[in-house]
């Protein structure tokens, strides 16, 4: 907690004086342009992997980065979902899993969650996704983890598009999805390409859009 305390306590120092104007905006409101689900692993930092500014991602965090399908019952990742989209109007929702996910592995292991049975229930909606990679793989075992973390995202995806305030964006084109798998060792994003069906580097998934940025700046500077 000593670490934690310190960080605020250089934090009211510099980092905020650096960046006074843009929480003096921050202040009045937010517009996000993207809903960042991921998971709660202490590990993943959106801001630091996107290298984003506070007010830039509308950020839903819990274990194994999971959409529950809709329902009447309204939950916490249910009502967020609808904020950001329906209020907020953000254009990108991105689905962020990670290497070496406990989530995953629970969700691999069952059996070994008998003493969290919250946990437990929650993993069941990645069930799924675990049953794909058995019958892909004829097997879902620890060797596997990289691939139901995988179709985990993909899985979450699909949940997304049972809420009515994501499916009706999607419809007419003001909401686009992103699946990515990030890499924690190496510092790394794979993220899903429809056209290839599989996970690519996300330097050649966004490869237009990385370009378009450097021409912009290019533009910008001259």
């Amino acid at each position: 907690m000593e670490k934690v305390i310190s960080g605020f306590v250089r934090f009211t120092s510099s980092p905020y004086n650096e960046r006074k104007q843009l929480f003096a905006e921050l202040a009045t409101g937010q517009s996000p342009e993207v809903l960042f689900i991921t998971c709660a692993d202490s590990r993943v930092d959106p801001n630091l992997l996107t290298q984003s500014q506070p007010g830039d991602l509308f950020i839903i965090r819990n274990a194994g980065n999971i959409v529950p399908p809709h329902a009447k019952v309204a939950g916490g990742v249910t009502a967020s979902i609808e904020f950001a989209v329906a209020a907020l109007g953000v254009k990108h929702i991105v689905v962020c899993g990670h290497s070496d996910c406990g989530a995953m592995k629970g969700a691999l292991n069952p059996a070994g969650l008998d003493g969290l049975p919250h946990v437990q229930e929650w993993l069941d909606h990645s069930r799924a996704a675990v049953e794909v990679v058995k019958a892909k793989h004829g097997q879902a075992t620890i060797n596997e983890l990289s691939n139901v973390t995988e179709e985990n995202v993909l899985l979450q995806m699909q949940h997304l598009k049972t809420h009515p305030a994501v499916a009706s964006r999607l419809s007419t084109g003001e909401v686009d999805l992103h699946g990515w798998v990030y890499d924690i060792e190496h510092g790394t994003v794979n993220a899903f390409d429809e056209a290839q069906n599989s996970f690519i580097p996300a330097e050649e998934r966004y490869a237009d859009l990385i370009q378009k940025g450097k021409d912009d700046r290019l533009q910008t500077a001259s």
